[in-house]
């Protein structure tokens, strides 16, 4: 009973959030040339993994706007994506520096204190 209760509470816990809107191509190369550090990450919104970064993702967007890029990419819905990003496994971030230069590249779960390590790394202030 309880693995079923802590089981439910991850669901909930993963389906409750304000879903950051699936970037474009239009959205992806804007960010890359804003002179800013930018995470893209891709994954799917049927990904447990990415379900769970997606809150991350959502409080990032929110506290850094204006001053580093946070973008999802859906790569069930954007096989183009996948091709250009070359993601091989989901969820895969992907971080940029001011330049738009891929600096890092992580595949799996990602936290915020790691995400924000490496934006800070990418030359976030």
């Amino acid at each position: 009973m309880r693995v079923f209760i802590t089981g439910l509470l991850l669901l909930i816990a993963t389906t409750t959030y304000a879903e950051l809107p699936a970037a474009k191509d239009a959205d992806v190369n804007r960010a890359l040339l804003s002179g800013k550090p930018t995470v893209i990450d891709l994954g799917a919104r049927t990904c447990i993994p990415c379900k769970q970064m997606a809150p991350i993702l959502e409080s990032l967007a929110a506290e850094y706007r204006g001053k580093a890029g946070v973008l999802f990419i859906d790569v069930k819905e954007d096989k183009a994506a996948a091709k250009r990003f070359r993601v091989q496994m989901i969820p895969t971030q992907i971080f940029f520096n001011s330049q738009g230069k891929e600096v890092k590249r992580h595949i799996g779960f990602m936290d915020k204190t790691d995400i924000l390590k490496e934006l800070k790394a990418a030359g976030l202030r």
